[in-house]
């Protein structure tokens, strides 16, 4: 029986486990405790760390039987009094996963960094809105299932490299400009730094001595709903293998078009919405947009509201769905664009009547100045303004009108820029 069983206990199996059954338990536990996984648990990231370190350990022969006979402190030359923490910090340099622990030819802790497969995914805002599931196929690096992972053929074994004499490192001279020479270490290129080779007679015929071959996977991945942009979606131990490390992790990183109508900030929606002069000043009730899920939003003004240039609206609990908590949304903040008449249309009414119906012109400047100039029309666009200008913005200082005749209207919107 092991003089110290708490590794065993973190991974949740038995002191005398097979090294099948500790592999299996790990992939088991990595899905269910991975830090992605549980992003309302402050302390996931330590659970799957001290976790990650355990199987490490225990995945090992060399050091899981120096553990069985001696615990923790057997691994570290008798370092009494050093918590689980301290060990843990040695073994990932206190930040986290990504490195497997094992032991070079001198007995002493080596480090290797785990392989992860980052992989940029695209998606639309669309996707983000109502979920989506996505299955794919993938080719991942496994260890050979004939030789075990081993290169080897049978019961072969790799013999000493004869180029860097088992060292695993060659020495390269090269010319200073002082004359001097130079003498640099670098890793054998003829034994890939193992200080051991196959004999070409010796390899495995399936993997040809490499230890891995390629294997084709099907994988699935969930968008949930509310994900955001750069988010992770890590799938525990489905990256590449290689033998003395475990397998990595297949990441899936968000990539967002942008939406031709809305924009996203945070949980908030910003679309902009054209209306005619008439619906400005009389008011509608229609369609105003077809939302992200296919559905109408229809927007009733009440009577009497006239709407000014640049004024917005917010439909609340239409926004984007809150990731982890989709039954609840955010905000829809609609900016309104008054488009005004054509030419065409002016010309097809009665001038005078309209100007009977429509407000004053504003009367002629009083007293007038005793130098009045005639200025030619021209018109620009607006992005043009500012051209060429200094930074400061240009902006009106005239209160807002505070009139809020229904819900909505006049309220703050979200920092996102307008399309």
């Amino acid at each position: 029986m092991p003089v110290d069983t708490e590794l065993y206990e973190l991974l949740g199996v038995s002191p005398r486990a097979t090294e099948e059954e500790i592999k299996k338990a790990y992939r088991k536990k990595a899905r269910d405790i991975h830090p992605d996984k549980n992003p309302n648990d402050p302390n996931a990231a330590t659970k799957f760390q001290e976790m990650a370190a355990a199987y490490e350990i225990l995945n090992d022969p060399d050091s899981r039987a120096i553990y069985d006979e001696s615990g923790m402190d057997g691994l570290h030359g008798g370092g009494a009094g050093r918590g689980m923490d301290d060990i843990f910090a040695q073994f990932f340099g206190g930040g986290g996963g990504g490195f497997s622990f094992g032991f070079d030819m001198g007995g002493g802790p080596s480090f290797k960094k785990r392989n992860d497969s980052i992989i940029e995914h695209e998606v639309t805002l669309e996707d983000l809105y109502n979920g989506k599931s996505v299955k794919m196929n993938m080719e991942k690096q496994i260890l050979c299932t004939t030789c075990k992972g081993s290169g080897a053929k049978g019961n072969a074994k790799p013999k000493q490299c004869s180029t860097c004499e088992g060292n695993g490192r060659t020495f390269v001279k090269s010319h200073m400009a002082s004359g001097r020479i130079s003498v640099s270490p670098q890793k054998c290129t003829d034994c890939n730094g193992k200080g051991e080779k196959l004999r070409e007679k010796d390899r495995c015929k399936k993997c040809k001595g490499s230890a891995t071959v390629k294997e084709k996977t099907r994988q699935e991945i969930f968008i949930e709903k509310g994900m955001t942009d750069n988010q992770r979606i890590v799938l525990a131990g489905a990256g590449d293998e290689e033998p003395g490390v475990s397998a990595g992790d297949v990441v899936f990183v968000l990539q967002v078009h942008p939406h031709e109508s809305f924009e996203r900030t945070g949980n908030d929606l910003l679309v902009k919405i054209k209306i005619t002069l008439s619906e400005a000043l009389l008011g509608f009730s229609r369609i105003l947009l077809t939302h992200l899920d296919g559905r109408g939003i229809k927007v009733t003004s009440p009577p009497g509201k006239i709407l000014q240039p640049d004024a917005s609206i917010v439909i609340r609990g239409e926004g984007m769905p809150i990731y982890k908590r989709s039954d609840q949304k955010g905000d829809l903040f609609v900016l309104f664009d008054i488009e005004m008449p054509t030419e065409e249309w002016l010309q097809s009414i009665n001038r005078q009547t309209l100007e009977k119906l429509l407000p004053p012109k504003k009367p002629e400047m009083q007293p007038q100045p005793e130098i009045v100039d005639e200025a030619d029309f021209e018109e620009i666009d607006r992005e043009n303004i500012h051209d060429g200008d200094d930074d400061d913005d240009w902006e009106d200082d005239e209160d807002d009108d505070d009139d809020d005749m229904y819900t909505g209207y006049g309220a703050p919107e979200p920092e996102c820029r307008q399309q």
